[in-house]
């Protein structure tokens, strides 16, 4: 098949979210399809701003059409558009001026798409809530895949995207909860779909048992990575580990409130706490604390290195669609703790069976105890997220999904 990948952003710089997701899953479907890649020539997601040359390139081999963003978002009238639809009644108008504010704001992107449709059997657009995405779906109706990545934040909600929850020609969802809310939006359960999710970038050799692909096979953590991540950073002392953009927007203002008390609750009780270790650029300030420490931004082999070296990965995020770091930590064995306020957080960890979630600084504190003190649990619960991985997220789990679905698209559009 002839498929054209639509995302808001794309490039190996770009390291996480959506548009690692679309990447990842591009370049696995090119092994069996003709691949393109439509995307703005924006890097920064809150700007907008053309950093890329507009034309096309090559990333990892696939072809890769860039066009400019008009205009950046001007992050005073978004704001204020947000707060007028999150917040009071609208009418469709005012909706669409805060989709355009939003951005990233490209119509030269949707006039390609329209001049270029035939030539391509579908369209897989990913989130929803983007100009980008909601503008191509309107310009190819039939041939729209979407991949909402949406989670359960004030946008969900918003009347003018339930069009493109019921019009798509199939929905690839990340989780169980993300399809059952979007059809609680929408009322869309006649759209064909599948709960997919993605896979992972493939662990260093390092990390990976002599002759076998990292992405099929589960991996217990090193003893030779969790030497080398002591001995690199000096800590010697058991911890707990977070991964991603240090920011409020990602629970992690909460996350030291909870880990201080519970630092000074086990401290009180003549335990000794797990250390908390940050990997991830810092956009919010962190506190000084002596069992507090921020790697800052690292490379794949030491994010692993740090995921074998840890006794459990935390993961505070109040809004995911799936998140791939529980992911990352399921493959090498490793124990989680999450943020029970995320359904979706919550129901990946009850069926995996593969960590212990929290609602409340009290809960926190208890899980944090028994994932510091009690090592046949992290155990067992690494052994449950190491099964759950293996059986629905690995790549050739994840292809097998997308080949079913688009075999059965290609058949009803005969």
């Amino acid at each position: 098949m002839r498929l054209a990948v639509v995302v808001q952003r794309y490039g190996l710089e770009i390291s996480g979210g959506a548009e690692l997701h679309a990447r990842l899953v591009a370049e696995r479907l090119s092994s069996r399809h003709a691949v393109t890649i439509l995307t703005t020539c924006a890097r920064d997601y809150v700007t907008w701003a053309n950093e890329y040359s507009p034309g096309v390139s090559s990333v990892n081999g696939l072809p890769v059409y860039r066009f400019p963003v008009r205009r950046p978002r001007d992050p005073e009238k978004f704001g204020r558009l947000q707060q007028r639809v999150f917040d009071h009644p609208h009418g469709d108008a005012e909706a669409r001026a805060w989709l355009d504010a939003q951005g990233p704001y490209a119509p030269r992107m949707i006039g390609w798409i329209r001049a270029h449709r035939e030539h391509y059997n579908f369209f897989i657009c990913f989130s929803y809530r983007y100009w980008t995405t909601a503008e191509a779906m309107r310009a190819v109706p039939g041939q729209a895949i979407l991949v909402p990545t949406a989670e359960r934040d004030p946008a969900i909600a918003v009347p003018l995207y339930r069009a493109g929850f019921r019009d798509a020609r199939a929905i690839v969802y990340n989780s169980h909860e993300e399809r059952a809310m979007i059809a609680v939006q929408a009322h869309n359960e006649d759209v064909p779909g599948d709960v997919v999710g993605v896979g992972i970038v493939d662990p260093p050799a390092s990390h990976s048992p002599p002759g076998v692909e990292a992405s099929t096979h589960g991996n217990a953590p090193s003893s030779a990575a969790t030497s080398r991540f002591r001995a690199r950073r000096q800590i010697e002392a058991p911890f707990i580990l977070y991964i991603g953009r240090i920011d409020e927007n990602k629970g992690c203002a909460q996350l030291f409130r909870f880990y201080e008390a519970a630092h000074d609750r086990l401290v009180a009780s003549g335990q000794v706490p797990p250390h908390l270790v940050l990997a991830g650029s810092a956009i919010m300030p962190i506190p000084d604390h002596p069992s507090i420490h921020h790697l800052g931004r690292v490379d794949e082999e030491e994010k692993y290195d740090a995921l074998a070296a840890a006794d459990a990965l935390v993961m505070p995020s109040f809004f995911e669609s799936l998140s791939m770091v529980l992911l990352e930590a399921w493959a090498l064995g490793r124990p989680v703790l999450v943020n029970g306020h995320c359904d979706v957080l919550e129901g990946q960890v009850r069926r995996s069976n593969g960590g212990l979630y929290y609602r409340d600084a009290d809960q926190f504190s208890e899980c944090l105890q028994l994932l510091s003190t009690d090592q046949r649990l992290r155990k067992r619960l690494g052994e449950g997220g190491r099964d759950y991985y293996m059986s629905n997220y690995t790549w050739p789990v994840i292809e097998q999904k997308y080949e079913r679905l688009l075999g059965k698209l290609a058949v009803s559009s005969r």
